[in-house]
Formats: structure tokens, sequence, C-alpha cells
């Protein structure tokens, strides 16, 4: 029987609007970039550099997150994560100088690198019976943020300047402490009831929503599991196309002849495309028994869409970035897996963790590539053809994880002192 959903409000507002901000405050710098270059004297090198970011400190704290929320609990580490990210906002909006703006940038981006890590196991940990549903929610929300802070960008700074238009999105951030505090409030309230209950004996855990129960958490150890490296190396795949596109899609078609703001709207565009998919796939794929049918149909969009751009990028550049916009349903698929091939919170958080860490390590290199590859042969096609070596990472990934099997039964570490375990053959 599914649980109510009494109790966990709190939690729910938490894990919503927290994704809403995700996103938020790295999409809303590239469309200010022009009135950056003049105000702190970005150059192309240091473009290049803000545009590295992300998937490099998403990578760092990809890997560091699990051991934090080992030690200091989910909740902990999230409110922790949010207080960088709103600290740094604030602070990089008042900078004068480019590299201050880079060193808060990178605060900020530590922040939503916990953030990334942390969703996926807080669904797992409050809401068990609605993995689905809930996942569909955040997810599509950050979709919204990563859609809405780059076409509110442009249009806020005009109205007052670029310093408020990137330290505006630091109220949302702001805004997840309050649900999380109301649930940290009603989560003692129920432990503290469930004591008095039990009469304050030694040892009574409470069962509450979201309370803490005192046990033994197994170590994991995720470069010894086949699902933690198949879910990395697919988002490595995914996470690589997608910022591939997010750093190029406009300069590529502006230089094949589109207008400049119809290249921008096409980024736009394809940003937006990430909602329906992100809505459907976690209501969707829970239900397959072969996760890799829905993939490889993503898969087959992505394809058609790169197709498209390298072959014909201004006769039918709509349908082209409709196709590659709707193969985003991978990255969605990416973030759901993550609780269908964990049995436990904490199996999530480590999952999440080193597949989010060595993911956008591997995705955050392919950008670069793609623009170093042309400048060295004038010519797109080779820097095409690494989007095709990424579907074909992706896809070996998703081989990897399809079958249904779990972190917790591959990743265990050895316990010290421990025989091994007899086989049906093993004689004494």
């Amino acid at each position: 029987m599914k649980k109510p959903w009494t109790g966990r409000i709190g939690a729910l507002l938490g894990i919503m609007v927290m994704a809403v901000s995700l996103r938020a405050a790295v999409s809303v710098v590239p469309p200010l970039l022009g009135e950056l270059r003049s105000a702190l004297g970005f150059d192309a090198g240091t473009i290049g550099l803000l545009a590295m970011l992300p998937p490099l400190i998403f990578a760092v704290f990809g890997l560091l997150t699990p051991v934090l929320i080992r030690r200091f609990g989910l909740e902990r580490v999230l409110v922790a994560a949010v207080v960088l990210a709103v600290v740094g906002q604030l602070v990089r909006a008042a900078t004068g100088q480019v590299w201050p703006f880079l060193g808060w940038s990178a605060v900020v981006m530590a922040g939503y690198g916990i953030g990334n890590v942390v969703l996926p196991p807080l669904v797992k940990k409050y809401f068990p019976d609605r993995v689905g549903v809930v996942t569909a929610g955040y997810v599509t929300l950050l979709a919204v943020g990563t859609a809405a802070s780059p076409q509110l960008a442009v249009p806020v700074a005009g109205l007052t300047n670029w310093r408020v238009s990137i330290g505006l999105w630091a109220s949302v951030s702001f805004l997840v402490l309050l649900p999380w505090a109301a649930q940290a409030l009603r989560d003692r309230q129920v432990r503290r009831s469930a004591a008095d209950d039990a009469g304050r004996a030694p040892g009574t855990a409470s069962t509450g929503p979201g309370a803490a129960v005192k046990a033994a958490v197994p170590k994991l150890v995720p470069w010894r599991s086949r699902v933690a490296w198949g879910l990395a190396i697919f988002l490595a795949g995914n996470s690589a196309q997608t910022y591939v596109y997010f750093t190029w899609l406009p300069p590529y078609l502006a230089g094949e002849g589109l207008d400049p703001a119809a290249a921008g709207s096409a980024l736009a565009y394809f940003a937006i495309l990430g909602l329906p998919v992100s809505l459907l796939v976690p209501l969707w794929v829970p239900r397959m028994k072969n996760p890799i049918i829905a993939i490889s149909l993503f898969a087959m969009f992505w394809t058609i869409g790169h197709l498209g751009l390298y072959l014909a990028p201004t006769a039918g550049t709509w349908l082209w970035v409709t196709s590659a916009g709707l193969g985003q349903g991978t990255f969605a698929t990416a973030l759901l897996m993550v609780n269908l091939r964990s049995r436990t919170t904490h199996g999530s958080s480590v999952l999440s963790g080193f597949s989010q860490g060595v993911g956008y390590a591997g995705a955050g290199i392919a950008p670069l590539f793609f623009g170093t590859i042309h400048d060295a042969t004038g010519s797109w096609t080779w820097s095409f053809a690494t989007l095709g070596l990424c579907l074909v990472v992706m896809m070996t990934g998703a081989v990897m994880i399809n079958p249904k099997r779990y972190i917790e039964e591959s990743a265990a570490a050895p316990v010290p002192g421990a025989l091994p375990a007899r086989t049906d053959s093993s004689k004494l």
C-alpha cells in the first residue's frame, strides 16, 4: 500500500524547488557574456574555462558527496550545498573582475554538484513508494529551470543590470531551505513522539516518514560494480552530447548562415524539449522489463538530430533540433536508473555520486574536442563524428544497466576476517 503524502510535503517541496535551481545558475550566464566581456574582461580563454567549470566541478563533488552523506546525513549535506550556492551566486554577482567571478562560479557549481547527487537518494528515502512520480516531477522542474533562466536573463538585465539578472536566482536557491526546515522540525517531532511512545527504551528507532533509523550502513565500493560503471558510462555519453549542444549549437548554426537570434532561439527550444520527455520517462520506463528499448528510441532521436544538423543545418533546422531535443530523454532515464538500480537510500547515494562523478568527468571534455577538432581540420565532419562516438559510449552503458541488478549486490566491501563464501563445489 502506498503511503499518504501527509508528513512528506516539506520534503517534496524541498526536492522540487531544489530541482528548479540546479541548472538555472549555470544557464543564466551565457546570454549575458556580451555584457560580461566589457564589464569583467572575459576573453575566449576565460569563456572556455567558464564552459568547462560545470562538468569539472560536478565530477569532483559527484565523487566526494557520498562520503559527506555517509558522515553527516542527506539533509545536512543538502543544506550545506544550498548555502554554498546562495553565497556563491550573490558574491559573484557583486564582483568586478573575471577571475573572482570564475572562482565564485566554482563555489556555485560545488553547491549544485552536491545537489545533483543528493536529489535521487532523497527521493528514495522519502518516497520509496512513489519514485517514478516524484522523479518525473523533479526532472521536469530541472528542465524548467534550465530553460527559464536564459530566457529571462537578458530581459531582466535590460530592466535592471546583469548583476541583478545573475544574482536573482540566489533567491530561488534560498527558498529551498524553507521547506527543509519545516520537514526537519516535523521529523524531530516524530522521533520525539516515537521515543515517548516507547517509554524511551534504549535502542528504540523511529519509523516515521524521514526519520533517521540508527543502523549499521554497509560500505559499498562502486568501482567493483558493473551497474555503477554502466550508469557512469551511460551518463558520460549522454551528457557529452548535451554539453556540446549547449556550448556549440548557436555558434555552429550562425556560422552556417542562420540568423544569430534564431540560432539562440534554437538552443532555448532544444532546452524546452527536455520538459515533455522528462515528464514521460519516469512514468514509462519503470514499467519496462528492458529499459534499453526506450533508450534506443531516444538514441535514434539523437542520431537523426546529429545527422540533420551536419548534412542540412539551415534546411529543416527546427526538425533536427526537435529530434535532438527529444533525445534528451536519456538524461531523465539516467537519473531514474539511480533509484531503479539500488535497493537502499545509501546505495542510491553511492550510485548517484559515482555515476555523476565519473560521467561528468568524461562528458566535460566533449565540448572542448568538438571545437578544437574543427579548428584543426577546418571542417565539422570529425567534430560531428565525435557525437557518433558519444552515442556508442552511451549505448555501451545502456547495455550494462539494462539487466535488473543492484549496486548493493556487487559493490559491498568484503568484511575483514570473513571467510570467502563457499560454492556448491567447495570441499573441506
